[in-house]
């Protein structure tokens, strides 16, 4: 994929920790051949391989093999991306996987088939989360940082270790040790995959880090819509309270309204019907209202924005806003 990207806020994140890890500030820009400049907007995507030189260029600098690990231990992905708050928002572990692997091209794209980056398979040997990245022994970097977010994050809120073994397809490294400091469990190198063995009991461990989701870091208007539609006696209020938190997720259809209802969907139509709306008019104006926000808000970028408003790609999200507004995404935002 010579043409894939990362986010600025990932590249941001990692610049900023090896700066300030000691490394000179100049020369890691010149060395990965980046302009700082970069980082200040939002919606700016970093091309991969710069990303890949900006990584070992950090290293260099920083005499520290082991730097992508630190970083991904210290600086939680809710710091720079909005996938980390949607993860972090979850309900349960097995919930914020689904979210990571709907989202995490946002953060970095890379080759993957047509199921998302990552996969369970059930062997013998127990259930394995398996990252199908494909020639991943070009940047094991990214198999490091990868891998200890996914299991230094739990740790947080989790009774006992999730990963119970690990096993990775590059060679083993001079900074092995590291990686028994950070993962705390087996390791075996030079594997025929990258993967996690899971605690299966903890599929269902409840997350919810950010149990009012995520609206009041990315809009203070949205944190206050979802407060007045919870005090909402209207069928439309009722409506629009339910779908905010799950816009994202994509499963927004009237029958899943309605199930949250307690009520069926010909009965949730004649209500909405009886207020002079249909269930498409309040999902459409409450997908407007709400990007309107989060552009203005200038917190994520116009990519997140569609995802966090429930379209499946930035192309249908930026006909749909064209539509309410006439006017682009990137030229509202800006």
């Amino acid at each position: 994929m010579s043409d894939a990207t990362v986010s600025a806020g990932l590249a941001r994140g990692y610049f900023d920790y090896a700066v300030a890890r000691s490394a000179d500030a100049d020369d890691l820009a010149q060395r990965a051949g980046i302009d700082r400049a970069q980082f200040d907007d939002l919606d700016n995507r970093i091309p991969f391989d710069v990303y890949i030189a900006l990584v070992r260029a950090g290293k260099q600098l920083t005499g520290d093999g082991a730097l992508p690990l630190r970083f991904a231990e210290a600086v939680d992905m809710a710091e720079f991306s909005v996938v980390g708050l949607l993860a972090n928002a979850a309900e349960t572990m097995m919930d914020s996987f689904i979210q990571l692997n709907r989202y995490g091209q946002l953060v970095v794209e890379v080759d993957i088939g047509t199921q998302g980056r990552f996969a369970y398979e059930f062997k013998e040997t127990g259930a394995w989360l398996v990252d199908t990245r494909r020639h991943a022994n070009d940047f094991p970097e990214l198999t490091e940082s990868t891998f200890t977010r996914m299991i230094t994050g739990p740790r947080r809120f989790l009774p006992r270790p999730h990963v119970l073994e690990v096993q990775v397809t590059h060679p083993e490294p001079a900074h092995r040790a590291v990686y028994d400091e950070i993962w705390r469990c087996p390791i075996t190198f030079n594997a025929p995959w990258n993967a996690m063995r899971m605690d299966e009991s903890l599929r269902m461990h409840r997350v919810q880090l950010q149990p009012r989701y995520v609206f009041g870091v990315l809009s203070t208007h949205a944190d206050q819509l979802l407060r007045d539609l919870e005090t909402s006696k209207t069928a439309r209020g009722r409506v629009e309270h339910l779908l905010m938190p799950i816009l994202h997720t994509g499963e927004i259809s009237m029958d899943t309204i309605a199930a949250k209802m307690d009520q069926s969907r010909q009965t949730l139509y004649r209500a909405l019907k009886d207020e002079g709306v249909t269930y498409e008019q309040v999902l459409d104006e409450l997908r407007h209202k709400l990007a309107l926000h989060y552009l203005a808000g200038k917190k994520v970028s116009v990519n997140e924005t569609a995802y966090l408003v429930g379209f499946s790609d930035p192309a249908s999200f930026s006909r749909a806003f064209k539509r309410w507004t006439g006017m682009s995404p990137r030229e509202a935002r800006k």
